[in-house]
């Protein structure tokens, strides 16, 4: 059995695809994911399984709330290790406050002439710095003022992801530790 840590994408977010955590973690658990845990309402995840395939992990995510809430979610399944490594490359991390540092986690790598490209744009009080798996985020007047956000990260680099802050990723971490 392993632990993992499934970030859904735009659920609970200006009313749009409301899913109660009580009843996320009902669907999840019927599915056979074990000691399901979530984190806020904005579908943050942390459950065990016998699935060592995060892809296989994602599609049963998916599919099951496909069929319990009739919408689709974007799904994004990781362990522990990958988010700690996150962090731990995190190049903005000593030079701001808390509160302006964010992860895009990437469902896939982008492609280099795309990451090229947009490596060439510039945001007035907002830097970032584009990984295999991050692009993350210095928004120095915070990310719900940033043009820099999740769409236009998906848009440029062409990848499915979703945004995370530092209190988020650091939580679920620490969740994957609770026995």
């Amino acid at each position: 059995m392993k632990r993992y840590i499934a970030l859904l994408r735009g659920i609970n977010v200006s009313g749009q695809k409301k899913i109660k955590m009580a009843d996320l973690k009902q669907t999840l658990e019927n599915s056979g994911l074990q000691n399901v845990k979530t984190y806020i309402q904005s579908g943050n995840i942390v459950f065990d399984s016998e699935i060592i395939e995060t892809d296989m992990l994602q599609d049963k995510i998916h599919n099951a709330i496909l069929n319990d809430f009739a919408f689709e979610v974007p799904v994004l399944v990781k362990i522990s290790s990958q988010l700690e490594m996150i962090l731990t490359a995190n190049p903005f991390a000593d030079e701001v406050e808390e509160n302006r540092l964010y992860f895009v986690l990437l469902k896939n790598p982008p492609v280099q002439s795309l990451v090229d490209e947009f490596n060439e744009v510039n945001f007035v009080n907002e830097d970032f710095s584009i990984t295999n798996a991050c692009v993350y985020l210095c928004c120095k007047n915070g990310y719900g003022n940033a043009k820099l956000n999740n769409n236009l990260v998906e848009r440029k680099l062409k990848v499915q992801a979703t945004t995370r802050n530092l209190k988020t990723m650091q939580r679920l971490i620490e969740m994957t530790k609770d026995s």
